[in-house]
């Protein structure tokens, strides 16, 4: 199983692999404070079917002229996403949508990126831990307490897989698929699953895990299986479990 899971790792953590997955849209925009604003809101949209959420990810993608870091400091959203409670995006509202990129300029402004959110966050709180690099269960804590809502969990109760994925594309370096540029401050190894019902079928149908349950909990006990086959690197098993589904 070991050599299969490595194999099919490398046969689909390729450039093919973006067309389709919301990962595309982080790599049409150019610079580091873009595509992390970029890849951030396109996370937060990237549920349910690709059909649905891959055109409105597009719609503000090209609203923003490649300038994502502008367009959400300066709140330029403002004139394409009216204050109303009409939906946006299944259970969102334009309101909804609103709120949150309001709490991202506020970021934006303060902190001058979240990158920079969740280092300063994490030194405050350890500060002797101050040439650690940061886990990801503190830049998830981080970040659902900034964005605590109904696009954004709470809690990390939840697998929280939306921002899972977000710190897979931020943190994982020497990948055509993730831009690791927050490779400096975070350290891959610590990354945690994007757990959704695709990866838990195929996690259960190789016997990684023995729970359909979703929760941060199972995508814990997901990582720790994976990071015996992937030690240096765990959430490459991403691609070997999307390969794995792809081939059964």
């Amino acid at each position: 199983m070991h050599n299969t899971l490595k194999r099919l790792s490398d046969n689909y953590e390729n450039e093919e692999f973006l067309l389709g997955d919301p990962s595309w849209f982080m790599h049409q925009v150019q610079g580091e404070l873009n595509q992390e604003a970029m890849a951030f809101i396109a996370s937060c949209f990237s549920y349910g079917s690709r059909k649905q959420f891959m055109p409105k990810i597009q719609n503000i993608l090209d609203h923003s002229r490649g300038e994502m870091f502008l367009w959400v400091k300066e709140r330029r959203y403002n004139t394409m996403i009216p204050d109303d409670d009409k939906c946006f995006y299944r259970l969102y509202t334009n309101r909804m949508v609103r709120q949150l990129l309001d709490k991202l300029s506020q970021t934006y402004i303060s902190y001058g990126s979240l990158k920079s959110l969740i280092a300063t966050d994490y030194r405050q709180q350890n500060p002797h831990n101050r040439d650690c690099k940061i886990p990801a269960i503190s830049a998830l804590e981080t970040l659902t307490n900034t964005f605590g809502g109904k696009i954004i969990p709470h809690s990390t109760s939840s697998a929280c897989k939306r921002l899972c994925m977000f710190l897979r594309w931020m943190v994982r370096d020497d990948s055509p698929v993730d831009l690791g540029i927050w490779a400096d401050i975070m350290d891959k190894r610590t990354l945690i699953m994007p757990l959704d019902t695709h990866v838990m079928q195929q996690a259960n149908r190789l016997k990684l895990i023995s729970t359909k349950t979703t929760s941060m909990t199972t995508a814990k006990k997901l990582t720790e299986a994976v990071a015996n086959i992937f030690p240096d690197d765990p959430l490459k098993a991403d691609f070997a479990l999307f390969g794995y589904g792809v081939n059964k």
